[in-house]
């Protein structure tokens, strides 16, 4: 079961550069799909989001275990699409973080650190 995810965004598209960003995005979707299908990966998402003049413009989302993802991350095809991405985007970024039961582990620790913590009102 998933607990963690890879959150892979990015801003603008370099102007000029807006075929290669389509057809980098399609490699993306392929790539992540075939990952899905081989067991890979759990799932994984593609968001746009509303274009604001500035920020983050779009993402993907992949899910799985630690292991799942860490694997991910040296796969050279995977770093082959990171590379071509972070050419033609603005801020290209790829963060570890949690999901499902990771959420619940996580908080879990938290909860832990924070009964350590004189707490002030």
């Amino acid at each position: 079961m998933a607990d963690r995810l890879l959150f892979i965004g990015w801003d603008e598209v370099v102007r000029g550069r807006e075929e290669r960003a389509v057809e980098v995005f399609n490699e993306s979707v392929g790539l992540y799909g075939r990952m899905q299908q081989e067991g890979r990966i759990e799932s994984f998402d593609a968001v746009f989001l509303t274009p604001t003049g500035s920020g983050l413009q779009g993402y993907f989302q992949l899910q799985g275990t630690a292991e799942q993802l860490n694997a991910v991350q040296e796969d050279p095809e995977f770093m082959r699409t990171t590379v071509a991405a972070s050419l033609i985007v603005e801020d290209f970024r790829v963060i570890d973080g949690w999901t499902g039961q990771g959420i619940a582990d996580q908080m879990a620790l938290y909860q832990e650190e924070i009964a350590k913590v004189p707490q002030y009102s």
